[in-house]
């Protein structure tokens, strides 16, 4: 008997293990194709730039195209109600949603854009991996706690990072490594300082914000889509003053297939993966596969723009980058 309750323990157990690693390798999956659409940003900025593109059309038509892909996407799952309902929310706060989306958004992009004509795309999405040591700091400026515990995973982030600048100072000017760096480390804090004032505003965190406490926030692509309406009065603006050419054909066609695949289908594929983990450590598992953006976008210009491979400096940054990115986020679910 004890026998036989033996063996069914343990196919269960080898059961469950099994059901375990399946679901785990679904979630690394689908963060890493995930990771695979969003380096299509840094890679096909980089050839806009290449041919001649400015980057002002490069940030905003994007942001004009995930417009009118996020209504059609409403309008056709047939969400015309909350459409409404959110359209209603922006002219309540369209103050709040102004400011958010043109930091969240139009200070962001427009940054990541601009690095493009001075540093190839991986360099450029390696950089903006410093986002992550970025978030706790800018939760702090909200008075926020934060787990001390991974400071030396940050700091080893950071390293990478350097390390594949250092990299591109070998074969660059030291001002296209600097308009190429910079930039994107100040847009690493720009991205989380308009996603913390959303959450800020759902949670009534501070007092100088407003209190916006409404279910249709919670509904996919509404916040996406609120803060895209608050960053169009920044885009005009940054058209008007710059007053750049008209945009290529392809340059066009270009920003429409960003915004396709980084605005939706990576976005959506990421936000379903996160939804899918059951606990911290799956959440981590998810969060950590955004490093492969690194990877796809170097094999992106190796392969489509003839890139070089970087030296041994880059090559020793990345692993680092990618390791310290992986280490940090396990760190932060324990």
């Amino acid at each position: 008997m004890n026998f036989c309750m033996d063996r069914i323990l343990a196919c269960t157990c080898r059961g469950s293990m099994g059901r375990l690693r399946v679901d785990m390798v679904k979630l690394i999956s689908i963060g890493v194709v995930s990771g695979l659409f969003f380096s299509t940003t840094f890679v096909l900025n980089r050839l806009m730039s290449l041919e001649g593109g400015h980057w002002v059309w490069t940030a905003s038509l994007r942001y004009l195209f995930m417009l009118v892909l996020l209504f059609c996407w409403f309008l056709s799952s047939g969400n015309l109600r909350l459409l409404r309902e959110l359209l209603q929310l922006y002219c309540r706060h369209w103050l709040f949603w102004t400011v958010a989306g043109t930091i969240g958004f139009g200070f962001f992009y427009a940054l990541i854009s601009y690095s493009a004509s001075f540093s190839p795309g991986w360099v450029i999405a390696t950089t903006w991996q410093t986002t992550i040591i970025a978030t706790p700091i800018v939760l702090l400026g909200f008075r926020r706690k934060v787990p001390g515990r991974a400071l030396f995973f940050s700091l080893l982030i950071f390293a990478g990072v350097v390390l594949v600048n250092v990299s591109q100072a070998q074969t660059a000017p030291l001002r296209d490594v600097l308009m190429g760096g910079i930039p994107v480390l100040i847009a690493a804090f720009c991205y989380p300082f308009g996603n913390q004032l959303v959450w800020e505003v759902q949670n009534r965190g501070h007092r100088l914000l407003p209190s916006i406490d409404s279910p249709a926030l919670n509904r996919p692509f509404a916040k996406v889509l609120l803060l895209t309406v608050g960053s169009i009065p920044f885009w005009l603006l940054v058209v008007l003053v710059c007053q750049p050419p008209p945009p290529a054909a392809s340059q066009v066609m270009q920003t429409a297939m960003v915004a396709l695949f980084s605005g939706i289908v990576a976005t959506s594929l990421f936000l379903y993966a996160r939804q899918l983990a059951k606990d911290p450590y799956e959440l981590s598992a998810v969060d950590a596969t955004q490093a492969s953006e690194v990877i796809f976008a170097l094999a992106g210009e190796i392969f489509f723009l003839h890139a070089a491979m970087p030296d041994v400096y880059g090559i020793t940054g990345i692993i680092i980058t990618i390791l310290g990115l992986c280490l940090y986020i396990r760190a932060q679910a324990r």
